[in-house]
């Protein structure tokens, strides 16, 4: 015998209110889901950016319908701000050259100084894509136009209905 919130079942857990225990996802299945989507999103494998965001999207609907059950709505939000991080590293990566990062930064509103600075920066992939100006702009509206569905959103809506 243990503890309920210590326990999982299905791949839920609970959280450790003991008046209001709350149903939420437990922690190895959201690192099943983050290693999943890490062979979807893997550098590794050239393909179209369309098609690397259907593929995500089939798994991320089929994971949330599995998981609507859980009332702890922050561990969907992280999960869209990872999924979206990213996304955001192999975009930096298709751009390559100095002078490809440039023109886009520059076409997706970034002041052209701004855009120089950043687009010649040495940072590693990862930690470019946490930086404040790809953070902007390629936000979630833009990725939102590319297609990919938002976990939050989905759970938001799986609520209300």
């Amino acid at each position: 015998m243990d503890r309920p919130w210590r326990r999982n079942f299905l791949g839920f857990s609970f959280t450790s209110h003991r008046k209001a225990p709350k149903i939420r996802v437990s922690k190895q299945s959201i690192q099943r889901c983050k290693d999943r989507i890490r062979a979807l999103t893997s550098r590794r494998k050239s393909m179209a950016m369309t098609d690397r965001i259907d593929r995500l999207n089939q798994y991320l609907i089929g994971w949330m319908g599995y998981f609507q059950l859980a009332e702890t709505p922050s561990i969907f939000q992280e999960l869209d701000q990872w999924i979206r991080r990213r996304l955001r590293m192999i975009r930096w990566k298709e751009w390559k050259k100095v002078k490809t990062k440039f023109k886009n930064l520059v076409a997706l509103g970034v002041p052209r100084p701004k855009a120089w600075e950043w687009a010649n920066t040495r940072k590693a992939y990862w930690r470019i894509a946490h930086s404040p100006i790809l953070h902007k702009t390629l936000g979630t509206q833009y990725w939102a136009n590319q297609g990919l569905k938002s976990l939050l959103e989905r759970y938001k809506y799986l609520r209300s209905t």
